[in-house]
Order: C-alpha cells, then structure tokens, then sequence
C-alpha cells in the first residue's frame, strides 16, 4: 500500500472480540474518507482462551506492520449481563491495544453508543444500520461486509470524525478544564 500524501491520516478502527475482531484501514486527507481494507482476525475457534489471544496478539501485530496506521481507534467495552464474556473482550482488546503500542501507534478509544451516534445519528442503531452508513460514507468499501469489518470501519469513521473536531478546537485554542489541559496526539476528552 502506498503512503499517504501530506495531511493524509490512516486511521485502522478495530472493534474487539476473543473469537473475531474487525478491523478496517480509511484514509483521512481533509474531509475526504477512502476505503483502504478491512477484515477479520479470527483466532482458532476451538482454542483456549490463552491460545487465543496469543494468536490475535500476533495478528494484530502483523497486521500493525503490513498496514503501517497512523493511529489506531479502538471500541471500549460495552456494559452486558454476562461478566464472563466482558472479560473474554477485555482481554482480546487489551492484547489489540499492545500491538498498536508496540508498533508505536497511538490509540484511542470510544464507547460503542459514541460510535453509533458520529456515523449513524443514533447511540442506539443497531448492526445493519452501522453497515448501511459505513458502506453510503465509505464509496469502494466492499458490498458485502461482515458486522466485525463495518462495524471497525464505524470506529476508524468516528476518530475521523473526533480528530478534525479536535484539530478544530486546537487551531482556535479551545481547552477543556483550563489552559495545559488539552487532549494530546492519539487521544480524545
């Protein structure tokens, strides 16, 4: 893949999972959004958990070094009834974020509602709708794309969203609680 040109960012948006984690690579040069890729890394089903996030750990860092990202936005985990599988998803986005740090990629990160609100309209929308606005704010993402894939490409299209609001507020001089206390590089309030 070629780099991107001066003021081009490639955001790679993962969205966490012990079984499949998606992933998907946009390019941001202004307002314009291009597909790059995405897909799913799935670690060996029948695996133990340690097995598991061994693999993913491996694949996301091979993917690290394949895609070269500008920064990395990750899903955070979302409140459910079943503590064990919050764990599970912990753990997976846990080994995901220490790829992107070895690699020496910032991270950042959004809860699932703020996601669905930037690309959707709605905190609330469910995973048909997220594909549906990936693939209308996307041209050339695949037509037929996996909920693991859109909904990565969603969270890489929510930190495009996030980072020109805070290139916004830096270039006028906003802060949030006083001066010296703005989000730095990879990050977001």
């Amino acid at each position: 893949m070629t780099r991107p040109g001066v003021g081009a960012a490639r955001i790679l948006g993962l969205d966490p999972g012990s079984l499949h984690t998606g992933y998907g690579l946009i390019e941001k040069a202004g307002s314009r959004l291009t597909y790059l890729e995405s897909g799913t890394l799935s670690p060996p089903r029948r695996a133990e958990l340690p097995q598991r996030l061994q693999v993913l750990h491996q694949r996301a860092g091979d993917l690290m070094a394949r895609l070269t990202p500008d920064m990395v936005a990750v899903e955070d985990i979302f409140h459910a009834a079943n503590v064990r599988s919050v764990l599970k998803l912990a753990h997976a986005r846990g080994v995901l974020i220490l790829a992107a740090v070895q690699a020496g990629v910032p991270v950042s990160a959004y809860p699932p509602a703020t996601v669905k609100k930037t690309v959707v309209g709605a905190g609330a929308a469910d995973k048909t709708r997220v594909a549906w606005m990936v693939a209308r704010l996307l041209p050339g993402s695949p037509a037929e794309i996996g909920h693991d894939a859109s909904d990565a490409l969603a969270v890489a299209l929510c930190h495009a969203a996030h980072l020109r609001q805070n290139l916004v507020e830096e270039a006028v001089g906003v802060s949030r609680g006083g001066a010296g206390n703005r989000p730095g590089k990879g990050q977001h309030p």
